[in-house]
């Protein structure tokens, strides 16, 4: 069904919303860790090593545990769209409710009393967790550049 509001659909290829997702993950993933990093080199612990270790082992966990599966989900669901999708579509709806969730515990634990080393750690583990879950992205994209 054709309607007048269709030309305004920001409709794009499939390859560019594995793209775009690679990207944006890649983009948040270094802003956490360079926030955490930040943190870190304000503080005169001796603890920085240690804490440092603690958040990439955390980004180990819940990148292998938990954005792996969620990214090759939404690989998948991307590939199999039809032609191309809307420009929003890189996530599904229901995981913008849950990237505003987690953007508002995000303010509250920067607010919070938590001493910023010890959210460094959890910044770390998270920014981390996405810049190695983005490289599924890239690769995805890269392999789908390749083929005849």
């Amino acid at each position: 069904m054709d309607t007048k509001f269709e030309k305004f659909d920001p409709a794009v290829d499939k390859k560019f919303l594995i793209a775009l997702s690679g990207v944006i993950w890649t983009a948040v993933g270094i802003a956490l860790c360079n926030m955490a990093v930040g943190w870190l080199m304000q503080t005169t612990s001796y603890n920085i090593p240690l804490l440092t270790a603690a958040g990439i082992l955390l980004s180990l966990l819940i990148h292998h545990f938990g954005f792996l599966k969620l990214v090759d989900k939404n690989i998948e669901r991307i590939l199999s769209m039809k032609g191309k999708v809307c420009i929003f579509a890189f996530q599904p709806w229901k995981s913008y409710l849950i990237i505003l969730i987690m953007i508002g515990m995000g303010i509250f634990l920067r607010q919070s009393s938590l001493p910023k080393p010890y959210l460094a750690v959890i910044y770390i583990g998270f920014g981390g967790a996405m810049l190695l879950s983005s490289l599924r992205y890239h690769r995805n994209f890269f392999k789908l550049m390749l083929k005849p």
